[in-house]
């Protein structure tokens, strides 16, 4: 790991401890990041994308592991994990210690485990999960690539990332399922 990236996950770590909010590489689209135990940070989310708090967000994690302490994980979830060759976002039930304002009316949340080298190292420095949402204003397409994140986006963020802004690859949204309590599948987005 170079010097230029342990400095950026130090920053952005900094900034999360805070209770401030980062725009961040993922390994879908650039996310707006906090910590998604903290009910005024996911707050602060929820008003730079000028969005109804009713809508939950999904949480990274960087283990598999990990997801039982914030979620009831049904067996196929594993199942799914295991199969799944793209990002992969599972929509769980009964969700638990995390902020109150996150998750849906129905106590679910979305988890998804992270691969990409930023995300995946963040999260295990920070030890909590992150909030992850597109780095757009609610109803506004979600920028593909770094250059196409507004400015009024970038503007009330507490923090920018400087890392991986210049690529050009087009990442892909996650696939999201919805698991119910007794095994029922539902697909959300392919």
């Amino acid at each position: 790991m170079d010097d230029k990236l342990k400095t950026e996950l130090r920053n952005a770590q900094e900034v999360l401890d805070k209770g401030g909010v980062i725009l961040y590489p993922t390994d879908t689209v650039w996310g707006l990041g906090c910590d998604a135990t903290n009910a005024e940070a996911v707050k602060r989310i929820y008003e730079i994308k000028q969005r109804n708090d009713h809508k939950s967000m999904l949480i990274l994690l960087d283990d598999i592991g990990k997801i039982a302490s914030y979620a009831e994980v049904p067996e196929v979830a594993y199942q799914l994990l295991e199969a799944a060759n793209a990002p992969l976002t599972i929509i769980y039930p009964n969700a638990r210690g995390l902020a109150p304002n996150l998750t849906g009316a129905d106590k679910s949340i979305g988890i998804r485990i992270t691969q990409e080298l930023f995300s995946k190292s963040l999260l295990y420095r920070f030890r909590k999960p992150i909030v992850s949402t597109s780095a757009n204003v609610s109803g506004r397409p979600a920028p593909a690539l770094f250059n196409e994140i507004g400015d009024e986006i970038k503007a009330a963020v507490d923090y920018i990332v400087d890392y991986r802004r210049e690529e050009r690859k087009v990442h892909q949204p996650s696939g999201i399922i919805k698991l119910g309590l007794r095994g029922e599948v539902e697909i959300i987005r392919n």
